[in-house]
C-alpha cells in the first residue's frame, strides 16, 4: 500500500495559507475552547466532587496539566506536517511501513468524534428542555438535539468563515457568562467548606483528574485547521496553549465556587446539574437559568468545532485510501460536504437512539489513547519536529497513568462498560483491516 511522502506537499500548502488563511488566533482559541467546554464542566463537577471531595478544584487543575503536556506534541507535529489529517497524519508519518496503525487510529478518532457530537447534542436537548420546564419530555429533548446538529451542519456547509464567525460569537459569549458566574460565586465561598483539602485522600485527586479528562477533549481540533490558519507558526501554539489555559482557569474557578459554596453531599446529589445548584447561593434561580444558557452555548459551539475538524480529517484520510473517496468531495466553498453530511447522519442516529453513557466513556478513553499515540509519533519524529524528549515524556507518562486509572475505575465499578469499549476497539480494528484491503470502494488514480 502506497503511503505519501512527508515533505511533498506539507510546506507548499502551509505557505499558501500562511498569510491568507481564514482563521486567526481569535478563531483558533474559540475553536479550542468550544471543543473543550462542550458540556464537560456541566456534567462532571458532581462526579469530581464525589471522588475527590474538597480537592475537586485540584482534580480539574491536574486535567489541565495533562492536556497542556499532551498539547506539546500536537503543536510540534502540526507545524512540521501541516495537514488537515492531524493525528491520523502524524501516525502515518511515524509508521510509514505499518499503514494500518494510522488507519486504525483514524477510524477510531472519527467514531470518537461521532460519539462526542451525539453527546453534545443530547446535552443541548436536555438543558434546553429543562430551561423551558419540560425536562421530563423526551420528545422535546430529541427535537432540540436533532435541530442543533442540523443547524450546525448548514453552518459548516457554508464554509470556513461562517464556521469561524459562528464559533467566535458563541464561544466568547459563553466565556463571559461562565466568568461572570465564577466571579459572582466567589462571593459566597466559605473557607470552612474548602478544608481539609484532601478529605478523601491524595490518591482520590488523581483518580478524579483521570475521570474528568473528557472535559479537556477538544483542543486537538485546532490542529485539523492548520492549513486554513493565518501565520500558523505563531497562532497554532498560542491557540492550543491559550485555549487549554482559559478552560483550565474557568474549570478550577467554578469548582472552587461549587465546593466552597455548598455542602459536598448537595453537589453529589445534583449529579449532572451540580453547576446549576452551585450557582444558586449567589444568584438564586437566575443562576440556574444562567447555567442552562451557558450549557446550551457550550454544547452548541462544541458541535460546531467538532464537526469542522472531524469532516476535514475524514477528507484527508481519503488521500491515503483509508476511507471511501466520496468523503473527499468538496463544494464551491471548499468544504468536504459528504463528510459533513455523513457525520451529521451518524450523530443524529446516536442522539435519537439515546444510551449515550457508554459512548461518552468510549470517547474519553479514545482521545486519551490517541493522544498517547501522538506522543509516540512525536518521539519517533522528534528530529523532524525539533521536539525535546524531556518535554514529550512527561505528557506520555501522565496520559498513560490516566488511561490506567480509567481502566482500573471501569473494571471495579462498571465492568460491562469496559467490555463494551474493548469490543468497540476490536470492531474498529476489524473494519479498518478489511476496508484497507478493498479497492473497489476507491476511485483509482485519486
Amino acid at each position: 500500500m502506497n503511503v505519501r511522502k512527508p515533505a511533498a506537499r506539507t510546506h507548499k500548502r502551509s505557505d499558501a495559507k500562511k498569510d491568507g488563511g481564514a482563521l486567526g488566533l481569535k478563531e483558533l482559541i474559540a475553536m479550542g475552547v468550544g471543543g473543550m467546554i462542550g458540556g464537560g464542566i456541566f456534567s462532571v463537577l458532581g462526579l469530581a466532587v464525589s471522588i475527590s471531595g474538597h480537592a475537586a478544584p485540584l482534580a480539574f487543575a491536574i486535567g489541565g496539566i495533562v492536556a497542556l503536556t499532551a498539547g506539546y506534541s500536537y503543536v510540534k507535529l502540526a507545524l512540521a506536517y501541516r495537514d488537515d489529517g492531524a493525528s491520523f497524519t502524524y501516525l502515518e508519518r511515524a509508521f510509514p511501513r505499518q499503514p494500518n496503525v494510522a488507519g486504525v487510529v483514524g477510524w477510531t478518532v472519527i467514531i470518537g468524534y461521532i460519539g462526542t457530537l451525539a453527546l453534545y447534542a443530547f446535552t443541548f436537548g436536555a438543558y434546553g428542555a429543562e430551561l423551558f420546564n419540560m425536562g421530563g419530555a423526551a420528545n422535546v429533548r430529541m427535537v432540540l438535539s436533532a435541530s442543533i446538529i442540523l443547524f450546525f451542519m448548514l453552518v459548516n456547509l457554508m464554509g470556513t468563515k461562517a464556521s469561524g464567525d459562528a464559533e467566535d460569537l458563541v464561544v466568547y459569549t459563553k466565556i463571559i457568562l461562565l466568568t461572570l458566574l465564577g466571579i459572582a460565586g466567589l462571593s459566597t465561598v466559605r473557607h470552612a467548606n474548602l478544608f481539609p483539602v484532601f478529605d478523601k485522600g491524595v490518591t482520590s485527586v488523581f483518580m478524579a483528574g483521570a475521570l474528568i479528562f473528557v472535559a479537556y477533549e477538544g483542543f486537538q481540533l485546532i490542529t485539523n485547521a492548520v492549513t486554513e490558519t493565518r501565520d500558523p507558526e505563531k497562532n497554532i501554539p498560542r491557540g492550543i496553549y491559550g485555549a487549554v489555559g482559559i478552560v483550565a482557569f474557568i474549570y478550577v474557578t467554578l469548582a472552587i465556587v461549587g465546593v466552597g459554596s455548598l455542602p459536598l453531599a448537595q453537589l453529589v446529589a445534583a449529579k449532572e446539574y451540580a453547576l446549576a445548584v452551585a450557582a444558586e447561593p449567589a444568584l438564586g434561580n437566575a443562576g440556574r437559568v444562567l447555567v442552562a444558557i451557558a450549557a446550551l452555548l457550550a454544547t452548541a459551539s462544541a458541535i460546531n468545532a467538532t464537526m469542522f475538524g472531524a469532516a476535514r480529517m475524514m477528507a484527508e484520510m481519503t488521500r491515503s485510501k483509508k476511507m471511501p473517496h466520496a468523503f473527499s468531495f468538496r463544494n464551491r466553498v471548499n468544504v468536504p460536504w459528504v463528510a459533513v453530511v455523513a457525520l451529521t447522519a451518524f450523530a443524529l442516529a446516536l442522539t435519537l437512539l439515546g444510551g449515550l453513557e457508554l459512548i461518552a466513556s468510549f470517547s474519553s478513553m479514545t482521545f486519551l489513547l490517541v493522544s498517547i499515540g501522538v506522543s509516540v509519533a512525536n518521539i519517533r519524529l522528534r528530529r523532524q519536529t525539533h521536539s525535546k524528549i524531556g518535554l514529550i515524556l512527561p505528557g506520555f507518562v501522565l496520559m498513560l497513568a490516566t488511561v490506567t486509572t480509567l481502566v482500573y475505575y471501569l473494571w471495579h465499578t462498571a465492568r460491562p462498560t469496559l467490555l463494551w469499549i474493548l469490543g468497540m476497539y476490536a470492531t474498529v480494528f476489524i473494519m479498518e483491516f478489511v476496508f484497507s484491503r478493498r479497492g473497489l470502494l476507491f476511485r483509482h488514480g485519486g
